[in-house]
């Protein structure tokens, strides 16, 4: 990591975040907790809560089992409709590298589109991230979702 360019820190980050979430897009949710390191944190907060530090988080995970245990809740025991997620990141800001990790911040708008084929915004906000280097590549060790919408317009499955 230290070796890097900044331009190559900033397209293997970027490359990780596009991996992300064309993951989740194609619903290839299995695969989504090989992107975080087995000692991670995944949380979705509230803007609201994220702004007063209170701890109070939508969807917390503090291991990459605890995410893994989440897909199969997902796909065997919620209910929900059917439905399909498209996200579009932007403002993807490499901060730094800081205790071993890269902090990065960046945008994200995500729309959804149910099978009787009507597309909505389902979540804007940012992702708040720690990356570190691993032998298999970049992981996360730490990813919070900071949503601005005040209410989440039904159920949170599939994650952010």
């Amino acid at each position: 990591m230290a070796a890097l360019t900044p331009v190559e820190l900033h397209y293997h980050v970027n490359k990780l975040l596009s991996q992300y979430v064309e993951c989740i897009d194609d619903d290839r949710l299995e695969e989504w907790p090989d992107f975080f390191v087995e000692d991670c944190l995944y949380q979705v907060v509230s803007r609201e809560n994220a702004d007063r530090g209170l701890p109070t988080a939508a969807m917390y995970c503090d291991s990459r089992g605890m995410l893994a245990d989440r897909v199969v809740a997902l796909r065997h025991a919620n209910i929900y409709a059917r439905h399909y997620y498209r996200h579009i990141l932007s403002n993807v800001d490499v901060k730094g590298v800081q205790d071993g990790a890269i902090v990065v911040h960046s945008n994200y708008l995500v729309l959804q589109t149910l099978v009787e084929g009507d597309t909505k915004v389902f979540s804007a906000g940012k992702y708040l991230d720690r990356i570190v280097s691993t032998a298999d590549g970049l992981r996360f060790a730490r990813r919070v979702v900071v949503f601005d919408t005040y209410r989440i317009p039904n159920l949170l499955v599939t994650p952010l």
